[in-house]
């Protein structure tokens, strides 16, 4: 690391010098004066705030139907009031000394303290566009400072104070304020990519004609590529020679590749799903024990929705190597089998028509494919059917809508007197002689 001790002197005797300066312009008559005029318009401010805030909070309250960002900037606003009503006022109270002193220089008090004012409300309001919470303070105090120097004329000074704050690795040269340019041109170029992304994604997911899958892997790719264009334009636009970072990198990437083996192969695993479409959000799998819908694609893993509301996010490598059923690959038709028995009593012919117009009779059962029963053995207590039926929707589940032809098969053979058996056992107890074994006797009580 090495100091500019030459520059860094400067920039400090810069500093002293404005703030000796200012004390000899504060200890003028006049500048006395416009610190009275501030604490008035301070005092003011205030009372306007306690009168206005509260009509305004009813004011937005009372109005039914105001859409939702609206009322976010009204109430920024209204947090905003005291600032900005004291702004107004300061810059009103700068036109009155204009006409009466003929007034026209921004180092004067009350002009610079206006003019910090208003841009102060203006970061402020316009920061509540960044919704993450740390980056959004990061950039009210950097703007912050950022006018504060410029208003104060120190704003050249204190860019060579942090471009002498630097580190050179023979001609590649980074310092302090090489590093928070490329953090700003960096950060609003993500920004920009982002909101370009969000819009983007939002069009893609509407288009109906392309398929789910490759609108997945067309936003991925869209996002990949604007984030990377953000970072090298924003590194290069500063001036950052990102050939000197090649060995670095390389070792660096290296490093990774041995370290993040599982990720990539996620990675790559995501992108062979999206291009030969075996899964695609909305289709109904199983995998393992897990059945469920795909709610989401994602870069490392896929979401799978259960019919109990649980998510589980598994890793594409799974859905790569491991054995999937998808119940809606080719169409939207599942098959489902049934088995029950009834007994010997009874007639199959019949017992075969009554099971399959008690499993048409369910909603969920498509009555455009024919459902079928057939005996599918001789048990022990029972003669064994397998009654077969269609539905287009697994998506709703499959235990219920097992459980509703059961209930109708049910209903079905009460109707007509078919008799569902259960296993039975006979026990006969023989006499005491035959079952005692020889050589044993029985205890008198």
């Amino acid at each position: 690391m090495e100091f500019d001790q030459s520059v860094i002197a400067a920039w400090f005797g810069g500093i002293w010098a404005d703030f000796l300066w200012y004390v000899r312009l504060l200890a003028q008559p006049n500048q006395l004066l416009q610190l009275a005029t501030l604490a008035v318009c301070v005092l003011l401010a205030w009372l306007l705030a306690r009168q206005i805030g509260p009509r305004l909070e009813v004011w937005a309250l009372s109005v039914e139907g105001r859409p939702k960002w609206q009322l976010r900037w009204i109430v920024i606003l209204r947090r905003r009031l005291q600032l900005g009503i004291f702004a107004l006022l300061a810059w009103l109270a700068v036109g009155g000394f204009k006409m009466l002193y003929a007034f026209p220089s921004r180092r004067y008090v009350l002009a610079l303290v206006a003019t910090m004012a208003l841009t102060w409300f203006c970061i402020r309001i316009a920061a509540q566009a960044v919704r993450n919470q740390f980056l959004r303070q990061f950039a009210i105090w950097g703007l912050t400072i950022y006018a504060a120097l410029y208003y104060a004329g120190s704003l050249d000074q204190a860019a060579a104070f942090l471009d002498g704050l630097a580190v050179d690795f023979g001609s590649f040269h980074l310092s302090v304020l090489a590093i928070l340019k490329a953090a700003i041109v960096t950060g609003l170029l993500f920004y920009a990519a982002r909101l370009l992304s969000v819009t983007a994604s939002a069009r893609i997911s509407r288009n109906e004609d392309i398929s789910p899958s490759m609108r997945v892997l067309t936003v991925k790719f869209l996002q990949i590529t604007l984030y990377f264009l953000a970072g090298f334009i924003g590194l290069k636009s500063v001036g950052f020679d990102l050939s000197g970072l090649t060995v670095l990198s390389g070792a660096i990437g290296v490093g990774l590749g041995f370290g993040l083996q599982k990720v990539v192969s996620n990675l790559v695993s995501g992108i062979i799903i999206l291009l030969d479409k075996s899964v695609k959000p909305g289709d109904v799998i199983s995998l393992g024990d897990t059945f469920g819908w795909i709610a989401a694609l994602g870069a490392r893993y896929v979401s799978v929705v259960t019919r109990d509301g649980r998510e589980y996010l598994i890793p594409n490598e799974d859905l790569i190597t491991g054995q999937v059923v998808n119940w809606s690959h080719s169409d939207e038709f599942v098959r489902i089998d049934l088995f029950f028995g009834v007994s010997y009593d009874d007639d199959p012919h019949l017992v075969r028509k009554i099971a399959v117009k008690a499993a048409l009779s369910v909603d969920r059962v498509l009555k455009t494919r024919p459902a079928v029963c057939h005996i599918n053995g001789f048990g022990d207590s029972s003669v064994d059917y397998i009654l077969r039926f269609w539905i287009r929707d697994p998506v709703e589940g499959l235990t219920n809508v097992r459980g509703g032809v059961y209930l109708a098969l049910w209903d079905a053979f009460k109707e007509h007197g078919v008799t569902l058996p259960f296993p039975q056992r006979e026990v006969r107890i023989l006499g005491d002689g035959a079952a005692r074994p020889p050589n044993v006797t029985v205890p008198q009580p």
